[in-house]
């Protein structure tokens, strides 16, 4: 039998157990939160050295036309998709974009232009008077009708324009001429391409 002297605490009651001490756990399982990532993993993720100047000029403005063909690239694609940041002036805002999906959700007379031009070019080399009179006939025909169609989608384009966008000042002669010459382009060719399909409801 041990006899404890009063004042004194015994070793094994002062010495607390560090296993049950919750804030030795709460250090140990708290830490990062994550496995410390291997050495060839972090070293994985680090961005490499920058490239070396260019020692002549001819190397410096090989690279400077690389970055330049580069940025061209970017900002053709992103152009093509219809990005805002990369559009011209002409292409950019939701009206204008209004403007082309009213264009590019119909079938348009003005699309045929270059098909029925070529066919009408190749009428008048053929050597023969009657061939050459139906290709004139043809020509006004597809003119007219270009007009006719022109008017309806101008009127397409103004009613559109008013409807979702009723309290800003629009100036409706440029909206028109913008849609109507998108509408002379082939579909596949036009630029920024179509984000609707034929017969959309815009």
């Amino acid at each position: 039998m041990k006899l404890r002297l009063p004042g004194r605490r015994d070793r094994t009651e002062a010495a607390p157990d560090p296993a049950a001490d919750p804030t030795s756990q709460l250090v140990k399982t708290g830490g990062k939160g994550r496995p410390t990532p291997k050495r060839h993993e972090a070293q994985g993720r680090r961005p490499g050295p920058p490239p070396p100047p260019p020692q002549t000029r001819k190397e410096a403005y090989k690279r400077m036309r690389e970055q330049q063909a580069a940025n061209r690239g970017a900002a053709r694609a992103g152009a093509a998709r219809g990005d805002e940041a990369y559009l011209p002036a002409r292409d950019r805002g939701p009206v204008r974009k209004l403007v082309r999906d009213v264009v590019d959700a119909r079938r348009n007379a003005g699309s045929f232009f270059l098909l029925v031009a070529g066919l009408v070019l190749i009428g008048n080399f053929v050597p023969n008077e009657q061939v050459r009179s139906y290709t004139v006939s043809i020509w006004l025909v597809f003119f007219l009708l270009i007009i006719a169609d022109s008017i309806v989608l101008g009127r397409r384009i103004k009613k559109r324009v008013l409807e979702r966008f009723p309290n800003q000042d629009h100036r409706m002669k440029g909206l028109v001429w913008y849609g109507i010459s998108r509408a002379t382009m082939v579909r596949r060719w036009r630029f920024p391409k179509p984000e609707v399909p034929l017969g959309a409801q815009v």
